[in-house]
């Protein structure tokens, strides 16, 4: 057993280690600095089932590092959550496959709100049509997933969260996020305190 856990964590780690490296992070850094830091926008974050959970955790975490963030179901956007999306926001929509319904109907009724708001799309699928649609695709490399049937998220799942992690450090360092922007956002609990003493 302790092989096999060991094999899985090695193809978790090799999956992390063939994500792209392209450029496209940097152009989505600035597609999000002008829109969300210049023009007042913020980043909207939509994605199904655990790819959502992936975009809730990167909207709360960009929250709390200076770059505005929120997360909308695509669903719930159906019925009437849609109205939080303004003129200057970024939408980044996730979804492995890149074909999600909820989600390619999420940026199509974002458009008819707003015109033609910016779409990065994190997914593993670069042919796929939400890629397709998004002015920025943020790849994943498509790893197999570890599960023994190929199909619940695992791998995928990590390697967007990886993802995730690179976008936010990435954007703290451009808009030179301190110690101290930290302590203002996280007042409470173990980090607010370590923010504010250190």
């Amino acid at each position: 057993m302790k092989d096999l856990i060991k094999e899985y964590i090695e193809l978790e780690v090799k999956a992390i280690q063939n994500i792209p490296i392209d450029g496209i992070i940097e152009n989505v850094v600035k597609i999000i600095y002008k829109n969300v830091h210049l023009n007042n926008g913020k980043v909207v974050i939509s994605g199904m089932g655990k790819a959502g959970q992936i975009g809730m955790n990167i909207a709360t975490t960009l929250s709390s590092t200076g770059t505005p963030a929120a997360f909308i179901h695509p669903s719930e956007a159906q019925h009437g959550d849609l109205g939080l999306i303004q003129k200057n926001d970024v939408l980044l929509l996730i979804s492995n496959s890149g074909k999600t319904r909820e989600i390619l109907e999420f940026r199509e009724l974002s458009h008819q709100l707003h015109g033609n708001l910016p779409v990065i799309s994190l997914t593993g699928n670069i042919e796929s049509p939400l890629a397709k649609v998004s002015n920025e695709c943020l790849y994943t490399g498509n790893p197999k997933e570890i599960c023994p049937l190929g199909l619940t998220p695992t791998t995928s799942t990590t390697v967007m969260t990886v993802v995730g992690d690179v976008l936010v450090v990435s954007m703290m360092k451009k808009i030179n996020f301190s110690k101290s922007d930290y302590a203002k956002r996280h007042h409470s609990g173990y980090l607010g305190e370590k923010a504010k003493n250190e």
